[in-house]
């Protein structure tokens, strides 16, 4: 994509338009849907229930398979309107929980994260000291996955709640540097 870019750049000085063309900072993202997001929920449902024979699960429920590859990136798909998150090792679904995200005025942002710490157990420093374990930073704000309750439905204060066996083990699959992709 970035060849791409620089040859049309390069064409549009080369005919004199080059001071029509806005500067370009990364790769050229793909036009985001109204549900902001890369569909990558959509394509895990449907692969949620290949995988482990259900097409939802209630609050506080999980999934993992049998037996987690060890080679491969782990990436992690994470849907605010569906409360559901999803796991993959490689291109192979390997996990699916259901979530409790940012409340009204407190909502979870959406975006491309990549996990910029791990903690086993802290602590907030913004509310009262509340317990986070297993927790895996998304951000400098302080947004975070973290086991916690998960009552089906938003709760937090901005992080992303997994029932707490989850977040267990999550934690232990998961390094710094994996990509945490969270859709509206």
């Amino acid at each position: 994509m970035k060849s791409i870019v620089t040859a049309v750049a390069a064409a549009l000085l080369l005919s004199g338009c080059a001071t029509q063309m806005a500067p370009v900072a990364g790769p050229v993202a793909a036009p985001v849907p109204t549900k902001y997001g890369w569909g990558y929920s959509e394509k895990a449902k449907a692969e949620m229930a290949a995988t482990f024979g259900t097409a939802a699960l209630k609050p506080a429920d999980s999934r993992w398979i049998a037996d987690v590859p060890t080679a491969g990136t782990t990436k992690m798909v994470i849907s605010l309107s569906d409360q559901m998150a999803w796991v993959y090792r490689g291109e192979k679904m390997i996990a699916a929980t259901t979530i409790s995200s940012g409340k009204k005025d407190h909502e979870s942002p959406v975006g491309q994260f990549p996990i910029l710490a791990k903690e086993m157990f802290h602590r907030s420093n913004r509310y009262s000291n509340a317990p986070m374990p297993f927790m895996l930073r998304l951000n400098r704000w302080g947004v975070a996955l973290h086991g916690g309750v998960v009552p089906g439905y938003p709760a937090s204060h901005g992080c992303i709640r997994l029932p707490m066996a989850f977040a267990k083990k999550l934690y232990g699959v998961v390094k710094t540097g994996d990509v945490i992709f969270i859709e509206g």
